[in-house]
């Protein structure tokens, strides 16, 4: 397994809930619930001078767990890297796992679904001018924390209202990303320490009855 892919899955990795890697297909979940996902080969597409433009259509899946974007059109993002292909992703979590096996590259534009649209696909939306509702009730996709952004303050606010949640911007929110995979990772490693405990301990021996010598 390449480096890539090995920092790819312990980022796209999380706790039990996604113990459903490589085995689902796209299963949703209700508000506040996880979307499951799946394992889908990286893009090979060429440098596009404006990749947001009719991203769905060009960008149909996800490039680092293959899910389908038009159907979480709502988290999705796009990242535009300097000198190389622009990365379709379902998620901000994909999106940290874009960034940092490409920390070296720089990101030229960075855009995300604007949940202020009533579109019926929500339209992209440069992060920088997005805001974003953490640890709301709204659906969540490859987190356990739902990360939401909006074009606008008032929408954002009008969400937090009715669903919780706190106000952030994309650093924030990637903050809040990269802390949970950190959680994540923690978690994973503790349930594995666990397991090779129980599997590593030496079996007993069975107790045999006392057999009476013959005189």
């Amino acid at each position: 397994m390449k480096r890539r892919d090995i920092l790819r899955f312990s980022i796209a990795a999380g706790p039990a809930s996604l113990a459903l890697w490589g085995q689902q297909t796209g299963a949703t979940a209700g508000m506040g619930g996880m979307v499951g996902m799946t394992a889908g080969p990286a893009s090979n597409k060429s440098a596009d001078p404006e990749p947001q433009v009719n991203d769905i259509e060009k960008y149909p899946k996800c490039n680092y767990c293959g899910m389908d974007r038009k159907r979480f059109h709502f988290s999705r993002m796009l990242i535009d890297y300097i000198n190389d292909a622009p990365d379709p992703l379902c998620s901000i979590r994909c999106a940290a796992s874009s960034l940092i096996t490409k920390l070296g590259r720089g990101p030229r534009a960075i855009w995300v679904g604007d949940n202020a649209s009533s579109s019926e696909a929500k339209p992209l939306i440069l992060v920088d001018k997005a805001t974003f509702l953490v640890g709301s009730k709204l659906p969540t996709v490859m987190t356990r924390v739902s990360k939401t952004a909006f074009g606008t303050l008032e929408a954002a606010q009008t969400a937090q209202t009715a669903n919780g949640g706190e106000l952030t911007d994309f650093d924030g929110a990637l903050l809040a990303t990269y802390t949970e995979v950190a959680e994540d990772i923690k978690s994973n490693r503790a349930t594995i320490v666990e397991r090779l405990k129980r599997t590593q301990q030496p079996s007993q021996p069975e107790s045999k009855p006392d057999q009476k010598q013959n005189p």
